[in-house]
């Protein structure tokens, strides 16, 4: 059968957080079946839990935020910027899982997804004795905001088309749209490494706002007016779109299970992929969930262990 995974050992690494710049310490530690991907915020007397649901996300400027509780004292307990490890988690296909953090902010390293795949594969993955689950989507949904939207539909596997429109030379000048299917294609190699991206011409307005105050070249792409600031340049050919996919692969995740989907978006983000999780877990014709007691019987990408390839 498919199986549940988790990580074999516990792995740390320190960063800053990418909006408040502040230090923090994460720490992975493996977790029993059906625990699902739980953050703990470690740096609170007592640790407070938040599990991973569509639900819990409740800021997403800049950034998906997840909060432990919807009143009470748990209402002002959160972990944000979960998106980039939500997405390793997510190509690695890692289902349960206890993430403790000593700060509100999960550390942004490079900027990307690569630096919290190569934590992971440095323990190694395990699978466990109870079967995977995915969230296998029925028929089309699909959420709108001006011209902007994003939409899930059947397929046995998982498949996402973005497309994304800035107006800026730089981002122009690579590709504007991207569609990715996992039975062909490798998460590790061709879209965990995109960055994070961001303009000078903003950063003021930001950390005006508290965001972005630990944004730096060393962890994002940072562009002027006219080009690409960084000195080595881009990662892919079409990293800007890569990334915005990166980021869907991690927001979507946030239902607590793989999706068997096809995604596509137009100039979506944080706000509107969890709108648009939202919308599906409101209708119940709309999706069941499933297991496979054969892995032959599983979509390609996850009878093959795509995430590796």
């Amino acid at each position: 059968m498919m199986r549940q995974r988790t990580v074999k050992a516990l792995v740390k690494t320190t960063g800053v957080g990418l909006h408040s710049g502040q230090r923090v310490e994460l720490t992975l530690r493996p977790a029993a079946p059906d625990t699902g991907i739980v953050f703990r915020r470690v740096d609170l007397d007592p640790p407070v839990d938040i599990a991973v649901r569509a639900e819990r996300v409740t800021d997403t400027r800049m950034a998906s935020t997840l909060t432990a509780a919807d009143e009470g004292p748990g209402r002002e307990v959160r972990v944000a910027t979960v998106e980039h490890l939500m997405s390793a988690l997510a190509g690695l296909g890692i289902d349960n899982l206890y993430v403790d953090v000593t700060a509100a902010e999960i550390p942004i390293l490079d900027g990307s997804a690569g630096s919290f795949v190569f934590l992971i594969q440095s323990v190694g993955v395990a699978e466990q004795s109870a079967p995977k689950r995915f969230i296998r989507v029925k028929r089309p949904v699909e959420v709108r905001d001006g011209d902007k939207w994003a939409r899930l539909e059947p397929h046995f596997g998982f498949r996402l088309k973005f497309a994304i429109a800035f107006g800026h030379p730089a981002i122009d000048a690579t590709g504007q749209e991207v569609e990715i299917d996992f039975a062909t294609t490798s998460y590790v190699k061709e879209i965990a490494r995109a960055r994070t991206f961001g303009f000078m011409q903003d950063v003021e307005a930001l950390r005006s706002a508290g965001l972005a105050q630990g944004g730096s070249l060393e962890n994002a792409i940072v562009m002027d007016e006219y080009r690409v600031l960084n000195a080595d340049g881009l990662r892919y050919d079409d990293e800007f779109v890569k990334h915005k996919i990166l980021d869907a692969i991690g927001d979507l995740y946030l239902v607590g299970h793989p999706m068997l989907a096809a995604y596509s978006a137009h100039k979506s983000g944080h706000a509107l992929n969890n709108m648009l999780l939202r919308e599906l877990l409101a209708h119940a014709d709309a999706y069941d969930i499933v297991a496979f007691t054969e892995r032959r019987e599983a979509p390609r990408p996850f009878a093959l262990d795509w995430s590796y390839a």
